[in-house]
């Protein structure tokens, strides 16, 4: 019988899983937006001393994770489990960066809501008693994605209105259970309680138009979790969505308005705040590496300090593949909505 969870889709934590620290790493386009001051490395160049623009992410991926750790004092080997993965063909980036940690793994692939993601499942395996100490993480490259879903940068294809640009950067959060005593460079923030998203899909066709495939699921999701909690709007002092960019974000503020939730006041979308608009990137930030970064380097942050009590990350991803693309398949989308409060 169902114990933890509330509703069809939320999960209940209870003893809530602690986030104790986190790293994000950008790139250099990422490094002179508005966030810069926030990262704890911003890359000089997207190749990163590497032999490619892929194993520049597979790096990304594994020195935000060593880079938590070390900010709590904590060695790989002090992980029960690292959680995460990346937009590349069988999250090659994560797979690799595993490799290299040498913990255990469980590779998770949710688009760009895989940070979403990993927090929710790895809130699940500490509260479940199954693990004391995990690394959640992701990472994206807009060279490697371009490369892959669109069309490879040397062809020098022009961006449509609605396209936005995949965020080079990676985020790792370290969740522990309460009775972790060791170092912390977070006291207060823990997550209790998560929405497990489910596909939505409008029928959008457009890979130049991520917001407008992952918009309805993130309307989706935030219904189903105030209508499973019995909370209204006001008790978050923000809705947080991973990357719908502007044309996303209009969008979905629209939907939520037909569902009766007028929830412009207190939306934040990792997307637009990620890149200024001073710096011409059409619709603004998509990929894993996204709300990653922004969450780990700048929302935690203002959780710890005080200036948030709660808010609800819903990273949000568009399900396609070149495959699917191939097939002429829509576009579908999803959400994880995972609470996070300052106590």
């Amino acid at each position: 019988m169902k114990s933890k969870g509330i509703g069809k889709q939320t999960l209940v934590f209870t003893a809530p899983p602690h986030i104790v620290s986190a790293a994000a790493i950008v790139g250099d386009v990422e490094g002179e937006g508005p966030l810069a001051d926030y990262f704890d490395v911003v890359l000089q160049d997207d190749i990163w001393g590497e032999e490619s623009w892929e194993k520049a992410e597979r790096k990304m991926f594994e020195h935000a994770v060593r880079c938590a750790l070390d900010k709590a004092e904590l060695t790989p080997a002090k992980l029960d489990c690292l959680l995460g993965g990346d937009l590349l063909n069988q999250i090659i980036s994560a797979n690799f960066a595993a490799r290299e940690l040498q913990t255990p793994f469980l590779g998770l692939y949710g688009a760009c809501s895989t940070m979403a993601e990993s927090l929710l499942i790895g809130s699940m395996l500490v509260d479940g008693g199954y693990a004391a100490c995990v690394a959640c993480a992701a990472t994206s490259h807009f060279s490697t994605a371009e490369r892959q879903y669109r069309q490879p940068l040397e062809m020098g294809g022009q961006t449509t209105p609605t396209a936005q640009r995949t965020v080079t950067g990676a985020g790792c959060s370290i969740v522990t259970d309460s009775a972790y005593a060791g170092k912390r460079v977070f006291n207060h923030v823990h997550i209790p309680a998560a929405t497990i998203g489910r596909v939505v899909d409008l029928g959008i066709t457009d890979a130049a138009n991520m917001g407008a495939a992952m918009a309805p699921a993130a309307a989706d999701t935030l219904c189903v979790h105030l209508g499973d909690t019995g909370r209204g709007l006001d008790a978050y002092d923000l809705i947080v969505t991973g990357d719908l960019g502007t044309f996303g974000s209009e969008m979905f503020l629209s939907l939520c308005g037909d569902r009766g939730l007028d929830v412009a006041g207190r939306h934040f979308d990792c997307g637009c705040a990620i890149f200024g608009l001073d710096q011409k990137v059409d619709c603004g930030g998509s990929g894993c590496g996204c709300s990653a970064s922004v969450l780990n380097a700048y929302l935690l942050r203002r959780l710890e300090a005080g200036e948030l009590q709660r808010i609800l990350f819903m990273a949000t991803g568009a399900l396609l593949s070149t495959t699917s693309g191939m097939q002429n398949d829509s576009i579908p989308g999803i959400a994880h909505g995972v609470v996070l409060e300052r106590k």
